[in-house]
């Protein structure tokens, strides 16, 4: 597929003026009774050592033999679109372990409030699905389809309108259109809110080829850390060997392995379209694949939709990793940050996401990693920027202006900023 995105608003709105808050208008089902007896979570056998968030995998995916029969008993067909195809696939295959379904009101206002389930386990963000039509009601099975692929059977146990102002401060820290997350739900969300079981039918083809929790599990070691680096750009060398140097943190043991794990759903308007990216990435692979951080390195693909939601993201990244069998999760300076449309100031601190993240760590089982702030010198390569300063280096800067302003030219791009490789496939692919 190729991933559509949305046009970005400039307009200065709060959300509050858009959106109505939560009107009484509230249909509720209990699970136990509508829950269709073919879904289910089921234990695997592990072979990474870190265990499942909840203690079980989820797995919702129908034998080959009934999917037939499940998606004729739907009452309605949907078209999911992008975003909403990342959440069903990581529904399925037990990226939002414990879920077995979109979330039902009890559940959302739970995660929005206190950013945990109603059991008490930590959960970062809401997952849920949306719907402006009237005649999807509690009990309607609805046949998620997505470019082709029918991707699950949806049973409605819960319908509401919900308090969109309200999810979005709580989740994002503000209720401002300029932030993406925001416009998200404001603008692409429907009315309503649906949470029921889902019933897995299949996967789509994406441009990444995307492993299942149960896959990466299988071939990730049992007796080492694995450290899990999120990205949603090309990986150049200061990623690079902040993700490598990670390995050396005190808290990550000896004999550990690094995860590369980028996200291969919708992303932000000024971002490399994902193609172009997986070809980067895989390029990369090919590149350092002999040498020894190389040996120590992993990559896999993940069918994830950004909110750019900051703080409470990055808990939601280090628990989507747990499932995928990660110990340790690399927390970047404003990680999942995003500016304003309109000013281009943060809504985030640069260190919020590492102060929640390393708060909640021993909760969420996840341990962080914060990234180190590294800068290229002459005469030592990549070092702290304290270190740096401390020795009175000289540091080389590149912006991402200027790199895409050379590519587009023609020049030469030093080898101290970005892999040839890559570099390569960025002038061959990206126009």
């Amino acid at each position: 597929c190729r991933w559509r995105k949305g046009a970005r608003g400039s307009m200065v709105l709060s959300l509050s003026l858009l959106l109505a808050s939560a009107s009484a208008y509230t249909l509720t089902a209990t699970r136990s009774a509508i829950r269709p007896q073919t879904s289910h979570a089921v234990s695997v056998n592990m072979v990474a050592k870190q265990v499942p968030h909840g203690g079980t995998l989820v797995d919702l995916f129908v034998a080959d033999g009934e999917k037939e029969s499940v998606a004729a008993s739907a009452d309605v067909t949907i078209e999911l679109n992008d975003r909403q195809s990342c959440d069903v696939q990581l529904l399925c295959n037990g990226g939002f372990s414990p879920l077995t379904g979109f979330m039902n009101e009890a559940e959302y206002n739970s995660v929005v409030e206190g950013m945990k389930l109603p059991s008490g386990l930590i959960f970062g963000l809401p997952v849920v699905m949306d719907t402006s039509d009237s005649a999807i009601d509690v009990g309607t099975k609805i046949l998620m389809t997505y470019q082709g692929t029918n991707m699950a059977l949806m049973t409605v146990e819960s319908k509401w309108r919900p308090d969109k102002p309200k999810e979005c401060l709580e989740c994002y820290g503000t209720a401002s259109i300029e932030h993406p997350g925001v416009r998200m739900v404001a603008m692409e969300r429907g009315t309503h809110y649906i949470g029921g079981p889902l019933q897995g039918l299949g996967v789509p083809t994406r441009d990444f080829p995307c492993k299942t929790p149960k896959e990466l599990r299988e071939e990730l070691p049992d007796d080492a850390d694995v450290v899990a680096f999120q990205c949603r750009n090309p990986v150049h060398r200061a990623h690079y060997e902040l993700f490598t140097r990670a390995l050396d943190a005190s808290n990550v043991a000896d004999n550990a392995v690094v995860l590369v794990h980028p996200t291969c759903g919708p992303t932000q308007e000024e971002d490399i379209p994902g193609p172009v990216r997986f070809k980067t990435y895989e390029v990369l692979q090919e590149e350092t694949k002999d040498t020894d951080s190389g040996k120590r390195t992993r990559w896999a693909y993940l069918p994830y939709s950004m909110h750019m939601a900051g703080p409470r993201e990055a808990i939601h990244h280090m628990m989507i990793r747990k499932n995928f069998g990660c110990t340790h999760f690399i927390i970047g300076r404003d990680m999942a940050g995003s500016k304003s449309s309109v000013t281009g100031e943060d809504f985030y601190g640069a260190f919020d996401a590492q102060d929640l993240a390393k708060s909640k760590a021993d909760e969420l089982g996840v341990q962080a990693v914060p990234s180190l702030n590294l800068v290229y010198t002459a005469e030592e390569g990549y070092v702290t920027a304290e270190y740096a300063k401390e020795k009175d280096f000289g540091v080389k800067k590149l912006s991402g202006t200027k790199f895409r302003k050379m590519l587009r030219d023609g020049e030469d791009i030093p080898e101290w900023f970005a892999f040839k490789s890559v570099v390569d496939v960025l002038r061959a692919e990206w126009k």
